[in-house]
C-alpha cells in the first residue's frame, strides 16, 4: 500500500497551505537571523557578554530551523521509504 495523492478531495489546497507554512517559517527564521545579529552586535558594542552570547544562540537557532524546513519535505520522504521497507 502507497500514499494516495487523489484518494480525498482538498489535497492540492492542502499542499498550498502546507507550502504557505514553510514559506512563513522560512521568513521567520530569517526575520530570527536579523534580530539576532542586531542583539549580538549591541550586546558586543556594550560589552554585555549575555546579550552577545544570546544572539549567537538565536543564529544557531534560527539557522538550524531554516535547515529543518528545507530539509522537511526529503526527511519525510526518507522515513516514509523506511516505515515502507519493515515488514
Amino acid at each position: 500500500m502507497s500514499p494516495n495523492t487523489t484518494g480525498l478531495p482538498g489535497i492540492a489546497a492542502l499542499e498550498r497551505i502546507v507550502g504557505g507554512l514553510l514559506t512563513i517559517g522560512l521568513v521567520a527564521a530569517v526575520a530570527g537571523v536579523a534580530m539576532s545579529a542586531i542583539a549580538w552586535a549591541i550586546g558586543s558594542h556594550s560589552s554585555n557578554p549575555h546579550v552577545a552570547g544570546r544572539g549567537k544562540t538565536g543564529i544557531l537557532v534560527s539557522v538550524a530551523a531554516a535547515m529543518l524546513i528545507g530539509a522537511a519535505n526529503a526527511l519525510v520522504n526518507f522515513f516514509n521509504a523506511a516505515g515502507s521497507a519493515v515488514q
